[in-house]
């Protein structure tokens, strides 16, 4: 019987025998690209936000250690000798190395420190993309972005000394500073009666001012984006759009790029992942438990018009999408109207009104749609009375009709639904329900700072004094090596990311005869006598969890005890992008 000595000497033996040159061509490696994501990607993406870098690395280490013990010493222990066991020997390693590249995504990504946007993706088509970048950067400039057309062809960079090279960093630096500050929109625009352009990012919902640039640099920069989006330059009049892909540090970026001429000059405005900010479940628009319940029973109710309001770039479309992602589309014939496309909806029918073609009427499409049994339909607006009419003239016992409307909150939608009407009775006849939504920046996890508010401020709030003790409000630095440094996860804004406050209100008998009277206040009053929640209250009880602050409640929700006096004005639908 031999020692655990003589065992141990046997299983030396046995890795010795892995030197062979061809073995150490296959086992060397997949050692040296794991080692290189783990330090240039993953120990980076950890410092940069705070995840435990040094115990992550630690993990890493006892991983790539036990992969290469396994590698070399799991034949010798199960008894496989040759090509066979040193076959089984470095499969074995070779799934612990990609388990562990899989491990730190599957947890990282779940961390509230780290945006959507940066979170880690493992795409091979990325690592083709950034190939193909450094060897077209061999025979041109540097640049820190691979740019693919809508056709994905590489844009290739030009020489370092040729005319268009600065023109290309100054076009990059634009987008890097956009992904950088996680802004949704980038937009550059005329701002001023001299020719000067002006810089804006929209980062979540609020719009930021960036750089001022001349005309003759604005200009350049304007005319590279349109030509990577595949528009066609000779036209700097009609409106044209091109989706292109942007890959940086493994990252792939999706963009969709709109220009347009005007009096005053081209104007460019850049979407930043358009499809990524609409595609969000039922779950995760921000409902309170209640109203998700209630948004249940909207949706599962057969027939009806059910209204969506919100002001524009407060997440209508997305809470659209999601509504309708509730509805079956493999067992129910679900269909869409829409001035563009945001995001697939799996299994629906999306039809596109193209408003610059001639002879072409709102209205006659969304007709020719309810004439098709359709089970669900999804309208994105409602720009004038026969598209209301035809909502009226459908038949609404078998089909859910979803509006999609521009007004401040529940009540206002009701009044601008009536006013396109032109009549309470038709208006009410089939209206089964109405949703109302606001977006509130929620404060960066990171960064956050908890106060004891006093209970004069409790007050006036309407908020019971003795339940809360705690409220938080934004912070925008965090302490590294005991000095206050701008927070890495919310470049210094104090928040990260938005979540929707709503009202939904089921639309029974009584609340429809009390709209065919014309009667808001009594069904505001009925509403409240429900204890449905409106969107103040949802976006104080969000401040009250410590999702968002009482700055951003009043933000978001001033001025509505006036609204409720003065009923709103139809703002009419948009032209363009």
């Amino acid at each position: 019987m031999m020692t655990p000595l003589e065992s141990l000497g046997g299983m030396l033996g046995a890795g010795v025998v892995l030197v062979s040159w061809w073995k150490a061509l296959l086992f060397i490696p997949p050692f040296l690209a794991w080692a290189r994501l783990i330090s240039t990607v993953y120990d980076k993406h950890a410092a940069r936000f705070h995840l435990a870098r040094e115990k992550w690395n630690l993990g890493h280490m006892v991983a790539g250690t036990v992969a290469l013990l396994v590698g070399m010493f799991l034949p010798a222990l199960i008894g496989l000798e040759g090509i066979v066991g040193f076959l089984v020997g470095w499969v074995a390693m070779l799934l612990i190395l990609f388990g562990d590249i899989a491990w730190y995504p599957a947890v990282a990504n779940k961390d509230p420190r780290v945006p959507e946007e940066f979170r880690v993706r493992l795409n091979l088509d990325s690592f083709k993309a950034a190939r193909e970048q450094k060897a077209a950067a061999k025979l041109a400039g540097t640049a820190e972005l691979a740019i693919l057309k809508p056709n994905k062809k590489l844009v290739t960079v030009p020489q370092s000394d040729a005319p268009e090279y600065p023109v290309r960093v100054a076009a990059e630096q634009l987008v890097i500073k956009a992904m950088e500050i996680r802004a949704s929109h980038l937009d550059v625009l005329p701002a001023s009666r001299d020719g000067a352009y002006g810089v804006r990012y929209l980062v979540d919902g609020v719009a930021q001012p960036g750089e001022t640039l001349a005309p003759q640099d604005a200009g350049p920069i304007i005319e590279f984006w349109r030509g990577a989006a595949g528009m066609d330059l000779a036209d700097r009049r009609k409106q044209q759009t091109g989706l292109i892909t942007i890959k940086k540090d493994d990252l792939d970026t999706k963009a969709k790029v709109t220009a347009i001429g005007g009096s005053s000059g081209l104007r460019l405005s850049m979407k930043i992942n358009p499809a990524e900010a609409v595609r969000r479940s039922a779950d995760n628009l921000g409902l309170l438990e209640p109203q998700r319940q209630a948004l249940d029973a909207i949706a599962a109710d057969r027939g009806g018009i059910v209204l969506i309001a919100a002001a524009p770039g407060q997440g209508r479309t997305t809470t659209l999408y999601s509504i309708l992602k509730m509805h079956d589309a493999y067992t129910k014939n679900v269909q869409t109207l829409e001035f563009e496309t945001e995001d697939a909806i799996e299994g629906a029918r999306q039809n596109v009104f193209d408003r610059f073609a001639e002879d072409q009427d709102f209205a006659k499409n969304l007709r020719s749609i309810l004439r098709r049994d359709p089970d669900v339909v999804g309208v994105a607006e409602v720009p004038d009375r026969d598209t209301a009419l035809e909502v009226t003239r459908g038949d609404l016992p078998n089909a859910r009709v979803y509006l999609s409307l521009r007004a401040p909150d529940a009540m206002g939608a009701v009044q601008v639904w009536a006013k396109t009407v032109g009549d309470l009775e038709t208006a009410s006849a089939n209206l089964h329900g109405v949703i109302a939504q606001r977006l509130v920046r929620t404060l960066c996890e990171n960064c956050k700072v908890a106060y004891q508010p006093s209970p004069d401020m409790l007050r006036k709030l309407g908020l019971p004094a003795g339940k809360v003790s705690q409220l938080f409000k934004k912070g925008g630095q965090v302490l590294i090596k005991n000095k206050p440094e701008v927070c890495p996860v919310c470049s210094g804004l104090g928040y990260s990311g938005q979540t929707g406050v709503f009202e939904v209100y089921p639309f029974g008998a009584e609340e429809r005869e009390m709209v065919k009277a014309g009667n808001l206040q009594g069904l505001r009053a009925e509403l409240r006598k429900k204890k449905h929640v409106t969107i103040q209250q949802a976006a104080l009880r969000k401040a009250v969890e410590g999702l968002t602050s009482i700055e951003e409640v009043l933000r978001v929700t001033a001025g509505d005890d006036a609204k409720k006096k003065s009923p709103p004005k139809q703002e009419p639908a948009p032209s363009g992008a």
